[in-house]
């Protein structure tokens, strides 16, 4: 019984990471919606969150639980898509779609772990904590870094200016705070020298 029971739980496990795999495959919409050419997808949106997650110095915040939070705060999307504003999907109808698709995920996990992973992502989705806050704002600075990457590869600095917009007075933790203004000093820097350039 125990070696059916190691042989079912193997395949549930080898399922799950199945399903975190197709992270690798799912394209940031927006991103997608912009036209941008090759576009990141969800998983490497989330390991840069993870990483700056890791880099915090803020000693009020549970470190490991913000990197964990990065993890598993788009996992859903794995089954669900990354929904955006521009896809008119009401925020009830996201959060529904992605409940659901987070119970089929977890129930492939063990005891425990199921209900951890299940919880960090509720903690995020409800923003119940001080490091799902924190996260949060590690998501906006995260794809505003992104935009800012994607207008210098593109030579076109203030195409993406929407996704900047959208995020304006969102920032309150200091370090965040901090790089922001390093971003938005670097993308201005390329704003006002691409504007000097001569034109043809």
């Amino acid at each position: 019984m125990a070696a059916v029971s190691i042989c079912s739980s193997g395949r549930n496990l080898l399922q799950f990471m199945k399903l975190v795999g197709q992270l690798k495959r799912v394209p940031r919409t927006g991103w997608v919606y912009r036209k941008v050419e090759k576009p990141e997808s969800v998983a490497d949106h989330m390991y840069r969150m993870a990483v700056m997650a890791l880099l915090t110095d803020d000693k009020q915040l549970n470190k490991d639980r913000c990197i964990r939070l990065a993890l598993v705060h788009d996992m859903a999307e794995c089954i669900v898509g990354d929904i955006a504003p521009a896809d008119n999907i009401s925020k009830e109808e996201k959060h529904r779609r992605e409940k659901e698709a987070m119970d089929h995920m977890t129930q492939l996990l063990p005891g425990d772990i199921k209900k951890e992973v299940y919880e960090l992502w509720e903690e995020y989705e409800h923003q119940a904590s001080a490091e799902a806050k924190f996260v949060k704002e590690l998501d906006q600075c995260e794809m505003i870094l992104q935009a800012m990457e994607y207008e210098e590869l593109e030579k076109n600095p203030g195409r993406l200016q929407e996704f900047f917009s959208s995020t304006a007075g969102k920032f309150k933790h200091p370090e965040i705070v901090q790089l922001v203004s390093a971003i938005y000093e670097e993308r201005d820097s390329s704003i006002a020298a691409h504007a000097n350039e001569p034109q043809p």
